[in-house]
């Protein structure tokens, strides 16, 4: 079957270089705006995958996103922001990038094409059954994605995919696939816009609705966040203030002796 990448199809618009600047933020505003139109259409395929994940979370697993390029980049902030937002341990939820960390800040060459190296980034991470691997790329073609879930699929690991075109090889090997089709972007082929947009939004959905799954949010409150500055200690002090009838100052004492707004909160005697 032939198959068609929608994201590398020309733009829906011709002649951007005499776009006004008012036209230019106009045309890309009216294209994002399909975007979550786009993810919607998913949200069967997300919710297949997001129950995979805490399944194998609830048994000690962790969860892994592996890319290249720009949805490689966007794993890694997805995994980073896990730990400060819903205080799991850093090795909990994994962002893997082909061509290594150096590659979050600038391309490395020919990276992206090796077909062995998501699978020896994986062992490095002492990889198991009980983890889940998803595989980001818009493409669905990109063969250090593909050649990892490959792997993943031969040693019994859940794998599953985000990508931007129907029935591409990626989504084929993806036990659990996700495709979400934006179309063509509004700059032929610049798949860090409507495609990266779409990527995003589906990795705040895997990783909220997993880590909510697993009891890190309690009500609608970050109560396990870590308090890495400022601006977060008086958010959780504020927190403990809506739960249990203590002064700002008494929050903020309760918060430093106990270390969580959620330890706080089960430890105070009335």
């Amino acid at each position: 079957m032939d198959f068609t990448k929608t994201t590398e199809q020309a733009s829906n618009y011709q002649h951007l270089e005499k776009m006004s600047v008012n036209e230019l933020l106009q045309n890309i505003n009216k294209e994002d705006k399909t975007v979550p139109f786009a993810v919607e259409k998913a949200l069967p395929q997300i919710e297949k995958l997001v129950t995979q994940i805490v399944t194998k979370m609830k048994q000690g697993g962790r969860l892994f996103y592996i890319g290249a390029g720009t949805s490689g980049r966007l794993g890694v902030v997805d995994a980073s922001e896990c730990p400060p937002t819903f205080g799991v341990a850093f090795d909990t939820v994994i962002g893997l990038i082909a061509g290594g960390d150096e590659a979050i800040r600038r391309a490395v060459e020919n990276a992206e094409d090796n077909t062995e190296q998501a699978w020896i980034d994986l062992e490095s991470c002492l990889i198991t059954n009980k983890d889940v691997v998803v595989g980001i790329a818009a493409s669905g073609t990109t063969p250090y994605v593909i050649g990892g879930l490959k792997k993943c699929n031969e040693n019994n690991i859940i794998t599953g995919c985000i990508t931007c075109n129907e029935g591409s090889p990626l989504a084929k090997v993806a036990q659990f696939p996700i495709e979400v089709v934006v179309g063509p972007e509004f700059v032929t082929g610049s798949s860090r816009m409507k495609a990266g947009t779409a990527q995003k939004l589906v990795l705040n959905m895997l990783s909220t609705a997993t880590m909510i799954q697993l009891g890190k949010v309690k009500g609608n409150k970050m109560v396990d966040m870590q308090l890495s500055n400022d601006k977060l200690v008086d958010r959780g002090i504020k927190m403990i203030m809506e739960e249990i009838p203590v002064t700002y100052e008494m929050g903020g004492i309760l918060l430093k002796k106990y270390g969580s707004v959620r330890n706080a909160i089960l430890n105070y005697k009335t």
